[in-house]
């Protein structure tokens, strides 16, 4: 479904709003993505150097600049001269939303923070993606997703008892984070409606991340003297409250099988054929179960050894059990889940061919979603279209601002 007609609205309810993107990286991008699947047009303000993601290919398009930049338009503006500040505020009158994850204090040395720019701009709802958040002891920290999983907790608590703590492998923080800013950003939007006026908002990443860790929490404040928890419990429940729920060693890879009703429990045991669980009263409840983990975890794994990850998922789902084969990033790249559900599309990119990228993972049933309507675009490509289209500069404008490299990328930055 790549249809942008939407007559009601009902899937793009941000049709109509202008979204300045300045987010580098993941956090502020994922945002302004989110957005852009919601209907708003997003324009990327970018440095003369890009976004940083941008560096990591010769040709400052890397797969992960592509997964987060659908939809948006580039614009190149040296927000250091007076000029490309000049222009940036032109824009900023007649924008709706201003996305940035910088750290804390670069917009205000800028001369661009939110105190300068609501008097340009009463309605501007103005978005800030920080690690720390803007308040608070560590507010002046610079933040990355490994450095908010340290002090969130997240780091810490993935792993093994018995082996150094190692952090999630996907970028919690910055994907929960962006998330969270989209959110903020959203409601402002519908706040704007009734009070006709724009306001700052925040989403910090550690704030968001440390929601994640509910189970792990739980098992802090629920300290059970029976039942000591250990900082880290590997694929096992984060409370060590339940069992089996663990990754599973099949005959040609891993499936992760877990119990959490007593239906589940039960379904199993009868699935399985093991005389010894059997209607017996040690193994009868949630917590006596829990209180014998290593062995049911070797019994489960005695049965998933024998056969493979295929057999197991089948066998499983019919019998009514939660489990998982657990997917390599090439397999999940090839699911035909995400496939049949358009989650994942090919698309041709003039440099790199045909490229598989996701679409928006918020699905408003009112209509049909915006889909991908064009591919995240090269350092400055709509540039000139921008300034012309929603500032009405003219070419000899143009012209000299290109000479000055006020709306240029530093030359030879990145091949072509």
């Amino acid at each position: 479904m790549n249809s942008t007609s939407d007559q009601d609205g009902g899937s793009q309810p941000l049709k109509g709003i202008t979204v300045l993107d300045l987010g580098q990286i993941y956090n502020g991008p994922y945002c302004g993505l989110l957005m852009g699947f919601l209907g708003a047009r997003v324009i990327k303000v970018e440095p003369p150097t890009g976004d940083l993601v941008r560096q990591r290919d010769p040709y400052g398009e890397p797969y992960p600049y592509l997964w987060l930049n659908s939809n948006k338009e580039s614009i190149v503006l040296d927000l250091k001269s007076s000029e490309g500040r000049n222009l940036f505020e032109r824009l900023v009158r007649v924008a709706d939303v201003l996305v940035e994850n910088f750290n804390v204090g670069v917009m205000d040395r800028l001369g661009l923070g939110w105190e300068h720019l609501r008097q340009i701009n009463p309605r501007l709802i103005y978005a800030s993606g920080k690690g720390f958040g803007l308040t608070g002891p560590y507010a002046g920290r610079s933040a990355m997703d490994l450095t908010v999983q340290a002090m969130s907790g997240a780091l810490h608590s993935t792993g093994y008892p018995d082996q150094l703590p190692v952090k999630a492998g996907p970028a919690i923080s910055d994907f929960l984070g962006g998330v969270h800013l989209c959110l903020a950003a959203v409601s402002a939007v519908l706040a704007r409606q009734k009070t006709g006026r724009g306001q700052f908002v925040e989403a910090a990443m550690h704030d968001a991340v440390v929601y994640s860790l509910t189970s792990a929490f739980g098992a802090h404040f629920d300290r059970n003297p029976a039942r000591q928890v250990p900082p880290r419990t590997g694929n096992r429940h984060p409370g060590l409250a339940m069992a089996p729920y663990n990754v599973y060693r099949a005959s040609d890879g891993l499936i992760a099988i877990f119990c959490v009703a007593e239906r589940h429990w039960k379904k199993l045991i009868v699935t399985m054929q093991v005389p010894k669980l059997t209607d017996n009263p040690d193994y009868d409840s949630t917590v006596k179960r829990a209180q014998k983990m290593d062995e049911i975890d070797q019994i489960v794994e005695r049965w998933t050894g024998t056969r493979t990850k295929a057999e197991l998922q089948d066998i499983l789902d019919d019998a009514g059990v939660p489990c998982a084969i657990v997917y390599s990033v090439e397999e999940v790249a090839a699911d035909p889940h995400l496939l049949d559900r358009g989650m994942l599309i090919d698309r041709e990119h003039p440099r790199k061919g045909s490229v598989r990228i996701p679409t928006s993972p918020i699905r408003l049933h009112g209509g049909a979603p915006r889909g991908i309507d064009r591919l995240a675009p090269r350092l400055g490509q709509d540039t000139d279209s921008i300034l012309r289209d929603l500032l009405s500069v003219q070419d000899d404008e143009l012209g000299e601002l290109h000479q000055k490299g006020v709306i240029d990328q530093i030359p030879g930055r990145f091949k072509r």
